[in-house]
């Protein structure tokens, strides 16, 4: 007996990672050494004070209930704590913040409120891969931004038709950038701003870096903007601030009407997230900044001994300003994806290849700086004898 499949499910993308997190495990239950930085998963603990919280409030019987349908109030008062300690933001805890279950599903239940078939959303490209999902199930079309090294990845707004403006109502904006690493500024934000209200554009600001920023650059929330909250959202998520990718906590906040359409929505899909996790995020968010520095400073240190190691073997790169990514460059005319299998299959280093982030992200990887710095110049020393054999 056979079912039919609905077809907003058949336009589904096929899920990017997945199919590289297969190959990685069949060479690492070979009895391989494989360095993996090919995905965005975090390597380092959640800190201590999180986890304590979390056990704590595993032992109350009340958190055993079901929680509140939209999160527990002190969470978004928190959250709304965080943003006026960390940007200076001014947040109403219910009216502006709506509680996810992780960024990634905020992302795709903007497209699922605000799309329908004939609509257009623009992604950058490269760009996270994910931000397809929402589009694909509302059977609306993406229209890709090029964000590239030659306009400083940051999309040239005024090449986009009048025609695309006019049939866009969704628009995922994401700085620091995934793949590349790059950052923006306030001045393209103005920009962004302007534009969605001249065409009534539904901006989404994929935080998820917002805490890791290098050298001299300390990544702008997209809700500094003056008129920012007119026009769109920030999607923030604990997943990389505080190494809780796990635990599937994030949060929206801006446009009051937005948040309210995400909570409604979340009221149909879910009874929010298990109150002694929640509990758990208020502790991480009113946690010691000390914390969010150090991981920052570990971050940088390790972008420094690879690119550093990948330097030395010849290999220019260039520094990302934020992220946990490395955005490396190959030779002109080698594919990213047939690049990313040899180098798995004889060096035994994971790296995600560009074209799974977008037609632009074709002829370059990207790595993960997601092992300690003896594991990452390792990488970069196996990558460099690998370069010099093929190239």
């Amino acid at each position: 007996m056979t079912f039919r499949l609905a077809n907003r499910i058949v336009r589904l993308p096929e899920q990017f990672f997945s199919g590289l997190t297969r190959r990685v495990a069949a060479f690492q239950q070979a009895g391989h050494d494989v360095i993996n930085l090919g995905q965005g998963n975090p390597d380092l603990p959640t800190p201590s004070h999180i986890v304590e919280a979390l056990r704590d409030a595993v032992l109350d019987p009340a958190t055993h209930r079901y929680p509140p349908f939209r999160g527990l109030p002190e969470l978004k008062e928190a959250a709304a704590e965080f943003y006026r300690r960390t940007y200076g933001v001014a947040l109403d805890p219910e009216r502006e913040i709506a509680i996810l279950v992780g960024g990634k599903t905020g992302l795709v239940e903007v497209a699922e409120l605000y799309l329908e078939p004939g609509d257009v959303a623009l992604v950058p490209d490269p760009g996270y891969p994910d931000y397809l999902s929402g589009i694909a199930l509302a059977g609306a079309e993406p229209y890709a931004l090029a964000i590239t090294a030659s306009n400083g990845y940051m999309p040239d707004l005024e090449a986009v038709p009048e025609a695309v403006w006019e049939r866009a109502k969704v628009w995922y904006v994401n700085y620091p950038n995934n793949p590349t690493g790059a950052g923006t500024t306030a001045a393209f934000f103005e920009r962004a701003i302007e534009k969605a209200r001249d065409h009534g554009v539904l901006i989404v600001h994929d935080f998820a870096y917002g805490a890791i920023g290098y050298d001299d650059h300390r990544p702008p929330s997209f809700l500094q903007i003056e008129g920012a909250k007119e026009v769109g959202i920030e999607i923030y998520t604990l997943s990389k601030t505080f190494n809780m990718a796990g635990w599937r906590v994030a949060f929206a906040a801006g446009h009051p009407e937005v948040i309210e359409h995400i909570n409604r929505i979340q009221d149909h899909y879910y009874v929010s997230i298990f109150a002694a996790v929640q509990r758990a995020s208020v502790a991480a968010l009113r946690g010691p900044a000390d914390d969010i520095e150090a991981l920052r400073q570990t971050y940088q240190r390790r972008r420094d001994a690879f690119l550093g190691a990948l330097r030395s073997a010849g290999i220019e790169a260039p520094s990302p300003q934020g992220s946990f990514f490395c955005w490396i460059p190959l030779p002109s005319g080698v594919s990213s994806v047939a690049f990313a299998d040899a180098l798995l299959e004889q060096a035994h280093v994971a790296v995600a290849p560009g074209r799974g982030f977008g037609e632009h992200g074709e002829g370059h990887v990207r790595v993960g700086l997601l092992a300690p710095e003896d594991r990452l110049v390792e990488a970069a020393e196996r990558m460099a004898r690998f370069w010099a054999r093929r190239f």
